[in-house]
C-alpha cells in the first residue's frame, strides 16, 4: 500500500462489544433467556467445575464458552434460536449499554471513520443491533445442519488471536498508526496491540492493569 492510499483510509476504530461497549456480559443473560428451563438447570449442575475453573484462571472462557453452547442449544431450531436472539437485542440492549462508550462509538461513525464490532458473542445475537446502528460486525457463529443448531461453533470463536485473524481477512492491509481499539478482557489484547490508540475497561493500554 502506497503512502497515498494510507493517507486515504478513514480511520479504523474497533470495539469490543460485551463488557465494552455493555455494562454486563450479556453473553450468559442471553443463554439464560433462550435455552430451555431445564437446559439451564442441567447446565448449571454439570458445567459448575468449568465455570469455576475458568474463575480462577485454570482455562480460557473459550473453553466454557463452547461447552455452554454443547448443553444449552443443542437440537435447537435455528429459526427459533435467531428469532430469541432478536428478541433479547430488542428488549435488553438498550439498558445495558455504556453511554459513555456508546457516544464514542457513535462519534466516530459520524465522523466517517470505519467501524467494526469484533465479539466473541453470538453473530445472531449482535447482528440486529450492528445493522441498526450501521457498523460491520465480526462476531462468533454457530453450526446448523438441516435447520437445527449442532451444539458446536462454525469455526473458531472470535476471540484472542482470532479476532485479529477476521479482521485483517476483512479489511486486508492498514496502517497500524490509522488504527483505534476498545476491549475489556484478555482475549481482547490481541486487537488492542493492532492499534496505535487503544483503551482497555475505558483506560489508556497498555498499562499494568491489563495482563489481569
Amino acid at each position: 500500500m502506497s503512502e497515498g492510499d494510507a493517507a486515504s483510509l478513514p480511520r479504523l476504530v474497533l470495539f469490543d462489544f460485551d463488557g465494552t461497549l455493555t455494562t454486563v456480559e450479556t453473553f450468559p443473560l442471553f443463554v439464560r433467556f433462550a435455552a430451555p428451563p431445564w437446559r439451564v438447570r442441567l447446565g448449571g449442575l454439570l458445567l459448575a467445575p468449568l465455570v469455576l475453573a475458568y474463575r480462577v484462571g485454570w482455562i480460557s472462557g473459550v473453553v466454557v464458552r463452547a461447552a455452554i453452547v454443547r448443553v444449552a442449544f443443542s437440537g435447537m431450531a435455528r429459526d427459533h434460536f435467531e428469532a430469541l436472539a432478536h428478541a433479547f437485542a430488542a428488549e435488553r440492549f438498550p439498558v445495558l449499554m455504556r453511554p459513555d462508550m456508546l457516544a464514542i462509538f457513535r462519534a466516530h461513525r459520524a465522523a466517517g471513520d470505519r467501524v467494526i464490532v469484533v465479539s466473541g458473542n453470538f453473530d445472531a445475537l449482535l447482528r440486529p443491533w450492528c445493522e441498526v446502528e450501521g457498523v460491520e460486525l465480526l462476531a462468533s457463529a454457530l453450526e446448523c445442519r438441516a435447520g437445527r443448531l449442532t451444539g458446536r461453533y462454525a469455526g473458531p470463536q472470535c476471540a484472542g488471536e482470532a479476532k485479529v485473524e477476521r479482521i485483517r481477512a476483512l479489511v486486508g492491509e492498514w496502517p497500524h498508526e490509522g488504527i483505534e481499539a476498545h476491549g475489556d478482557t484478555v482475549e481482547d489484547l490481541p486487537m488492542l496491540a493492532m492499534a496505535t490508540t487503544a483503551t482497555y475497561r475505558g483506560a489508556p493500554w497498555p498499562n499494568g492493569d491489563a495482563v489481569r
